[in-house]
C-alpha cells in the first residue's frame, strides 16, 4: 500500500530561503495518516520514526513529493518508509527571470516509522469502500515450465514421479498453487494431454494444492496443441488454467497470441469448467482482459498474474508493479492478482508483491537461482524464501482452503 502527495513550500524557516527540516516530516505525517485510514479506517498514530536522514537543502519555492508505503503489516502496528524528493525548483541562474523555474529529480529526506490503530478502532468498510488489509497471500510455485533445461539446472523435475515429489516438496514449504507444464522423454516441452494425466495423478497422490495448467505451452505450438490439458475431464481435471491474452516479444521469439486464438482458448477453459488465471506481460494486456470480459469469455470474479521481466516485454519494476495493480481499476468486479518475476528479479517481486497486498509465484520454470550465482535444489527452497519475505511483510501464507476460496470459489459453493 502507498500514497504520495506534492506540495510547495512557500514559508522559509532560515537563513537563505531554507526550509525547517520538521515541515518535510508533517508531510511524512500526514502521508502515514492517509496509509492509516486506508489501511484500516482510522487516522490512527504515527507512534515513531526509527530513523530519519536529511540528504539536500529544501527552500522556499520547491515542489516536494513526499511519498509512503506501509513494508510490515503487525497486529495493531503498521511499518512505514517514507521519502521526499525535490521535483520542481526555482532557478536561480545568471540571466533567468526571477520567476523561472524547471523540473528537478533530488533526494532530500527518508525516513521509516511506525504507526499505531488499536484494534477497538479499526472498522470494516463500509459498501463499496476500498479500505483494508491484504489478506493471506497465495504463494504458487511453477516447479518446471517450457524453457528452463536439466544442464541449467540439475535438479528440475522432468517425469510424473518427479514433478509429484517436487509438488509435494513446495506445498510442505508454503505452495498452494501448482502452475504446471510436463516434458516429453527428451525433456523437451509438451502440451500432450496424457502427460498431463500421468504429472496430475502423481500430484495428487502426494497433496492437496491447485494444479494450474499452462495453455501457453511454448513458443511455436498451434492453439490446438496448447489446448492439450484442457481435454482432461474428471478426477484427472485440474483446476485451473493459465489465459495469454496478448502478443509479446519472448528474448529472441515471438510469442504469438492472436486475438481469435486468445478468444478461442478462453471459450474452451470454460468450456472445460476451468478457473483462468489470465497472464499479463504488458500494459495492454489488461485492456484485451477487459474486451474479453465484455465479450462474455471472461467472467468476473478474475484473477490475474502479472509476468514481469521477460526480455521484450515490461520489465520488472515496483513502479511498473504499481501501475499495473491501479490499472486493474479498469476491469469489472473484485480482482485478484499476483505477480511472478523472471530471473534475478524473482525475489524481489514477492517482496514488492507482499507488500502491495498481492500474491506471489516463484520457481525453476522463471528462475534458477536461490541467491547470486546459487542454485535452487528445486522449487522448494524458492517457495520457502517466498514464504520468509511474506511473513517479514507482516501477512500470513495462505492455506489451501483460503486459496481455493479465493481462486475458485470452493468455499462459497
Amino acid at each position: 500500500m502507498r500514497s504520495t502527495i506534492r506540495v510547495r513550500l512557500a514559508e522559509a524557516h532560515y537563513g537563505g530561503g531554507l526550509v525547517d527540516g520538521a515541515r518535510i516530516l508533517g508531510l511524512f505525517g500526514d502521508v502515514a495518516t492517509e496509509l492509516c485510514i486506508r489501511a484500516d479506517g482510522d487516522e490512527g498514530l504515527l507512534r515513531a520514526y526509527e530513523n530519519v536522514e536529511f540528504l539536500a537543502p529544501v527552500y522556499a519555492g520547491d515542489f516536494i513529493e513526499a511519498t509512503g508505503e506501509i513494508v510490515r503489516w503487525g497486529r495493531t502496528s503498521l511499518g512505514m518508509r517514507f521519502e521526499a524528493r525535490k521535483v520542481l525548483a526555482p532557478l536561480r541562474e545568471p540571466g533567468l527571470a526571477e520567476t523561472a523555474a524547471g523540473p528537478v529529480d533530488q533526494l532530500v529526506c527518508r525516513a521509516t516509522g511506525t504507526c499505531v490503530v488499536p484494534e477497538r478502532l479499526r472498522r470494516t468498510p463500509r459498501p463499496g469502500e476500498a479500505i483494508g488489509r491484504p489478506g493471506p497471500c497465495i504463494i504458487t510455485a511453477a516447479i518446471v515450465g517450457a524453457e528452463t533445461t536439466r544442464e541449467q539446472n540439475p535438479y528440475l523435475p522432468l517425469t510424473p514421479e518427479e514433478l509429484g515429489e517436487e509438488a509435494a516438496r513446495c506445498a510442505a514449504a508454503g505452495a498452494t498453487v501448482i502452475h504446471l507444464h510436463v516434458r516429453d522423454e527428451q525433456g523437451r516441452a509438451s502440451q500432450d494431454t496424457e502427460r498431463f494425466r500421468a504429472a496430475i495423478r502423481a500430484i495428487r497422490a502426494r497433496c492437496d494444492v491447485i494444479i494450474q495448467t499452462s495453455t501457453g505451452g511454448a513458443v511455436g505450438m498451434s492453439v490446438e496443441e496448447r489446448c492439450g490439458p484442457l481435454r482432461l475431464s474428471g478426477a484427472d481435471r485440474p483446476e485451473m488454467a493459465t489465459l495469454n491474452v496478448g502478443t509479446i516479444n519472448f528474448g529472441d521469439d515471438i510469442f504469438v497470441n492472436r486475438r481469435p486464438d486468445t478468444m478461442d482458448i478462453a471459450r474452451r477453459i470454460r468450456a472445460a469448467g476451468l478457473h483462468p488465471e489470465v497472464e499479463i506481460y504488458d500494459l495492454s494486456h489488461i485492456e484485451i482482459a477487459a474486451e474479453l470480459v465484455r465479450h462474455e469469455l471472461l467472467q468476473p470474479p478474475l484473477h490475474v498474474q502479472f509476468v514481469l521481466g521477460v526480455r521484450g516485454a515490461l520489465g520488472a519494476s515496483l513502479r511498473n508493479l504499481e501501475l499495473l495493480v491501479q490499472r486493474l481499476a479498469d476491469l469489472p468486479g473484485p480482482v485478484s492478482w499476483a505477480v511472478a518475476g523472471i530471473g534475478r528479479h524473482q525475489l524481489p517481486m514477492v517482496e514488492a508483491g507482499a507488500r502491495l497486498g498481492g500474491h506471489v509465484r516463484v520457481g525453476l520454470e522463471d528462475n534458477i537461482y536461490l541467491d547470486k550465482g546459487v542454485l535452487a535444489q528445486g522449487s522448494a527452497p524458492l517457495v520457502a524464501r517466498a514464504a520468509e519475505l511474506v511473513r517479514a511483510c507482516g501477512r500470513t501464507v495462505a492455506t489451501i482452503d483460503q486459496a481455493r476460496a479465493l481462486l475458485t470459489g470452493a468455499a462459497r459453493a
